[in-house]
This record gives structure tokens, C-alpha cells and sequence, in this order.
């Protein structure tokens, strides 16, 4: 019987030292969001007023980089704020948003695109998550190609067209229907996408531009009372 450790194995006191530290850094993140979002929300009501709001140029594009790194965090319901501020700031704005919605999308495809596997394999460890650890270290060692052709082998028939072969129609389906916070919201949706390197970075930025363009354009042409 072999008993011999795996050089490659941390200690189980140092993976879960490590775990403590990644969730400590991820509770003071989730509070700044919060904090940052009660400050954001309270501006927003100031803005209300004409006059303030144009008063306010600096403040207006510093509420638009912070909406489109809002959208690029998983499970914040950044689309709501894009909306509040098509509302009050009107048809004008609307440029801005968009320009703001496409950007904080791809900083999250590109976030999950280029992080580092052997990064998140060694999490994975450390957590004892022993299959998606498996997962990653398959995604790793194969090729896009060869793990889109096993997805389209393994799914059903009625199925594998619309996750293997029209990918990028469901991606923006999918950033585009309501209630996708349950899923982690336009972030975490574009997050996952570039993390399974099977959306290659060009269609996918096309992808974005296209699938978030009609409420912008709506409301540059049309005017706010379409978000009504």
C-alpha cells in the first residue's frame, strides 16, 4: 500500500489558511460594493434635479466608470443602475451607457478569458473540490475545439446546436433576458464565457456590441418612456 504524500498537495492548515484569506478578501470586497452602491444610489437622487445634474459632468462619468465595473462583478445587478440613469439623464445619455454597458461586459469576458488556470487548479485544491478541479486541468490540457466537439457529442440532439454550434446567439440571449442575476447576472454570465476559452475574444466583443445595442438605440431615438 502506497502511503507516500503528493509532493503537489498543500497541507490541509494551508490550503484552509488560504481559503480564510480568499474569503476575507472577497467579504471587504462585497462590503465596498455595498457602501459604493449606497453612495452611488444617493447621488443618483441628487442628479434628479435638472440643474445639479448638469452641474455634475465629473461626477455624471464617474457614475458611468462605476456602472461599467458594476456590470463586470458577478451577481451585482448592474443593469438596473444603466437603467435609473437612461431615466434621469434621458435620450442624451444613452451613448454613454451603451459605451459603458460594452465595456464593463468585456472587462468581464476578458477577466475570466485570461486568468490563470494553474491559479484556480491550486484553489481548487485547497478546497478539496476534487471534480472541478479535474474539469479545470481537462480544460487546460485540451483543446477548444476537441472539448466543443465532446459537448456537442455529449448533449442532446436538441440542445447541442444552441450551446455548441449558435454559442454566441444564446450568449446574447442570455445577457439580455431578465432575472439572469439567479445565474450571476451579465457579469458572471461573461465571466464563465471567457473562463471556458470556447468564445473566441473578437465574435464575442461583436457579440456584446450587437446583444446590448436595442435598449440604448431605443432610447437615443425613441426617447425614456419605452422604459416605462
Amino acid at each position: 500500500m502506497n502511503t507516500e504524500q503528493d509532493p503537489n498537495s498543500a497541507p490541509k492548515w494551508l490550503g484552509l489558511l488560504r481559503m480564510c484569506l480568499r474569503l476575507a478578501v472577497v467579504l471587504l470586497l462585497v462590503l465596498a460594493v455595498k457602501y459604493g452602491l449606497d453612495a452611488f444610489s444617493a447621488r443618483l437622487a441628487v442628479m434628479e434635479n435638472d440643474a445639479a445634474a448638469r452641474a455634475m459632468t465629473g461626477m455624471i462619468i464617474t457614475v458611468l466608470v462605476g456602472y461599467a465595473l458594476l456590470l463586470a462583478i458577478p451577481f451585482i445587478p448592474g443593469v438596473e443602475f444603466g437603467i435609473a440613469i437612461l431615466m434621469i439623464e434621458g435620450a442624451a445619455a444613452a451613448p454613454f451607457v451603451y459605451l459603458a454597458t460594452v465595456t464593463g461586459m468585456s472587462l468581464a469576458y476578458f477577466a475570466g478569458r485570461y486568468v490563470a488556470l494553474n491559479w484556480l487548479i491550486r484553489i481548487c485544491g485547497d478546497l478539496r473540490l476534487h471534480r472541478v478541479k479535474a474539469l479545470l486541468e481537462d480544460m487546460r490540457d485540451r483543446a477548444p475545439k476537441d472539448r466543443l466537439a465532446d459537448l456537442d457529442d455529449r448533449l442532446p440532439r436538441w440542445l447541442a446546436p444552441l450551446l455548441v454550434r449558435y454559442r454566441y446567439g444564446m450568449l446574447a440571449v442570455l445577457i439580455n433576458i431578465p432575472g439572469t442575476i439567479v445565474i450571476g447576472g451579465g457579469g458572471g454570465i461573461m465571466l464563465v464565457a471567457g473562463f471556458s476559452r470556447l468564445f473566441h475574444p473578437g465574435l464575442t466583443f461583436l457579440t456584446v456590441l450587437l446583444a446590448t445595442l436595442p435598449v440604448p438605440l431605443a432610447v437615443w431615438l425613441l426617447g425614456t418612456d419605452i422604459l416605462q
